[in-house]
Parts: C-alpha cells; sequence; structure tokens
C-alpha cells in the first residue's frame, strides 16, 4: 500500500465495512445490483477527502454488472463520452408514463463509477421524473462535480442528455 494518509485509509475502511453490512441487510429487500441513491449521498457526505470520493467512485463501478458484448454496439455507444460508455434502455408500456430501466457500462474505472451513479439516479423511475431531475445538481451536492476533468464532466453531460432524451421518445411513443 502506497504512503496513505491514515485518516484516508480509516474512512476507506470504514465505507466499506459499512457498505458490506448495508448490502447484507438489503439483499433481502432490494435485489437490484444498482447501489440506492440515498446510500450514495450519505456516503458521499461522509468523505470529506475528494480521493476518497474518487476511490468510492470506482468501487461503486467495480459494483456495476458487466454489459454482455452483444448489448455494446454503436447504437448503445454514447457519443461525447471520451471514455467508451455504453447505455441500454427498457421500457415498460404498462402507462402512458412509463418506467425506463438502464443498463450501462465503460471502459474507464471513474467513468464506470460516474455510469454507476446516473444509473442509481435515473434507473426504475418513471419517464417524467427523469426529464425533471436535475442529475449534475445531485453530482455538485454530493461534492462530485468539481474534481471531475473537464472531459469526464463533458462525458456526464452526455450520459444524462441521453437518458433525458430517451425519456422524451417514451414519452411521445
Amino acid at each position: 500500500m502506497r504512503n496513505a494518509h491514515p485518516s484516508r485509509f480509516f474512512h476507506f475502511a470504514v465505507l466499506n465495512s459499512l457498505s458490506i453490512t448495508y448490502m447484507n441487510d438489503m439483499d433481502q429487500m432490494n435485489t437490484s445490483p444498482i447501489t440506492p441513491l440515498a446510500e450514495i449521498i450519505d456516503n458521499c457526505a461522509y468523505l470529506d477527502d475528494w480521493q476518497d470520493r474518487m476511490s468510492y467512485v470506482i468501487e461503486l463501478g467495480r459494483k456495476l454488472p458487466e454489459m454482455p458484448e452483444e448489448k455494446r454496439t454503436s447504437e448503445s455507444k454514447v457519443q461525447g463520452c471520451a471514455s467508451q460508455v455504453w447505455l441500454v434502455t427498457h421500457a415498460s408500456n404498462a402507462d402512458s408514463d412509463p418506467i425506463l430501466t438502464f443498463e450501462g457500462e465503460s471502459d474507464a474505472h471513474i467513468v464506470r463509477g460516474l455510469v454507476a451513479i446516473v444509473l442509481s439516479i435515473f434507473s426504475g423511475k418513471p419517464a417524467s421524473d427523469i426529464i425533471k431531475t436535475d442529475a449534475l445538481d445531485l453530482f455538485d451536492r454530493m461534492g462530485l462535480i468539481e474534481y471531475l476533468t473537464a472531459q469526464r464532466a463533458n462525458g456526464l453531460r452526455s450520459m444524462i442528455k441521453r437518458i433525458k432524451d430517451e425519456a422524451v421518445r417514451a414519452l411521445a411513443a
């Protein structure tokens, strides 16, 4: 291990044990592989150091299920991202405001974590709620926006725009 600051190591170790406990308790109630947004917000509030937050983002990406190769197509690829990012949308046809769920993948560790957070924000929500949700504000309140490179921030905006466009299409169908 590199010269880790003792408090940084402690925060990460405590966070990992909290996440494992939380997931073990939640496994019986929630079978979704996506970390709940409330948990992500709470954990980001707990972490004061930007390096700890980025480590947490990477950890969220590691928990994200892999997208099958056949779903990583040019149609599912998100344009405007420096890294490769794929998003697949599924819409329920139950009513006039369909519920959208998403699968996502990236070839870069931090971006994969950002994908996990984006999915946590939007997946399983009605299309009308997706359109109204200010995801960039959520990222800002979690203390993540200010530490993203310009390329990653642009990629994040591209992912959010893609999801909102999908929601508009689902409502129009």
